[in-house]
Order: structure tokens, then sequence, then C-alpha cells
């Protein structure tokens, strides 16, 4: 069935093909492809454009038209779980996204129209009036405080931000952060290690000073463990573990 186009131009041809198929009434979940094709490339033929751009668009969507087609007549084939492949499906999956942009930028556009029709009045008070500041009493405002009340409440305030201070823990020093890095630890280790074929894990957590020695000392176990340079054994749970080097 051949059909006149009279609109002159279209934003794609994914508008196009919404045209076409709304002017035929076709459901586009079930797009008669030979129609919708043929129709396609009607328009096609009378288009007048020199842009290369535009054009390679809709040649492009050609091509996807007749590739469809082509596969309309094969045998129909079928995906791992038995049903049927719909060569149309990616296509309709492009029209139904592309019409939802469309007719939101429609609700849109009529949002930005009515909105130009709204006008709001400007400010009409008088400079004198807004600059108005209702006068302060102070004698209303202070009542029957004098110097020394007034004194005595921040003296009291005073004394409740000293409680506040913990008059041990105020008084100890900044404590510097000990910096301890994994790999210098390992690399002690291993030297330890050297002059000591086997040893306790305890001997030589003694020889650590502070908490954050001894979690990194660990730490440089585990990974020596990991390369396979230590082993270390336990023969009942809770008893010392026994290190042996194997470097």
């Amino acid at each position: 069935m051949a059909l006149s186009v009279k609109i002159e131009s279209f934003e794609g041809p994914l508008d196009l093909l919404l045209h076409l198929i709304d002017v035929n009434k076709f459901n586009i979940f079930d797009i008669p492809i030979v129609e919708i094709t043929e129709q396609y490339m009607e328009y096609l033929d009378s288009m007048e454009t020199e842009d290369l751009n535009v054009m390679s668009e809709f040649l492009v969507m050609a091509a996807t038209l007749l590739e469809i087609k082509a596969k309309m007549l094969l045998p129909v084939e079928v995906d791992e779980e038995g049903e049927e492949i719909d060569p149309r499906e990616d296509l309709v999956q492009k029209l139904l996204e592309y019409k939802m942009y469309k007719y939101m930028s429609y609700e849109l556009r009529d949002r930005l129209s009515v909105s130009g029709q709204a006008f709001y009045k400007g400010p009409t008070i008088p400079d004198e009036v807004a600059k108005y500041e209702q006068p302060v009493d102070l004698e209303e405002l202070v009542g029957d405080l004098t110097l020394t009340r007034l004194n005595t409440i921040f003296q009291g305030l005073m004394r409740r931000q000293t409680e506040k201070i913990d008059p041990i823990r105020s008084k100890f020093g900044q404590i510097e952060r000990e910096e301890v890095s994994l790999d210098e630890k390992m690399n002690a280790v291993r030297t330890y290690a050297e002059s000591h074929s086997s040893f306790y894990f305890s001997a030589l957590m003694m020889e650590q000073k502070g908490k954050i020695q001894m979690i990194v000392t660990f730490l440089a176990i585990l990974e020596l463990m990991k390369t396979g340079e230590l082993t270390v054994m336990q023969e009942h749970t809770f008893d010392d573990m026994l290190i042996t080097s194997r470097i």
C-alpha cells in the first residue's frame, strides 16, 4: 500500500517510523515490516537534502529495516530456552524509548509555555519602611540586673566550663603517633629469623615496643607465612606458636 507523506522533515529515522506507524495505525509490538520498509524507502526517495550526516542516519535505519525484512523471510530462530527470537524486538524497544522521550519533551514544552505566562509583582515597600528597625529599650531589656549580678552569672558560667575539664586527663601530654612500616617490620622479622632458625611467637613479641609494634609484627608474620618464608606450628590450643624459618 503506497503512502503519500506530506510532512517535509522529521527529527530522525525513529521519528519517521513512528509517524508511519501512527498514520497506518499499526501495532507497534507487531510491525508489518514489509509494508513499513516499503513506505520508509519511498520517503527516502523523496528526500531533498544535501546534509550527509542527516542522510546517513536515515540510510542506516533503511539498512536495519532491510536486514529485519530478510530475517523475517528465513526460518524462525529460537533461543537457548526454546522461545522464538523476533528480529523486530530491538527496533520495537528503540521506538518505545524514543516515543517516551518525545512525549516527555512535549510535556516540558507545555510547562515552559505555561510558566512563561506567570508574572510576579515586584516589591513595592517604601525604602523608609524597609529600613525601619524597632527601637530597643535597654532599661526594659535589662530590668533589675546590675553589673554585679551580671558578673556573678558570668563567673558561674566560667566555673561550669572549668568543671567539664578532666583534672587528670587534661594534664596528659600529646601522644606521638608511632609510624610503623609493614615492609620494614617484615625485614626485621627476616633478620631475626636468620639468627633464630626456630623461635616462639611470644619471644618475638617480647622484643616489641608498644601495641602498634606488636600488631604490625603479627601482620608481618602472616605475610611471611603467605610467601612461604615462615612456617608456624601449634601442638595444642592456646599453646605458644613455634615459628620455623625457611629462609
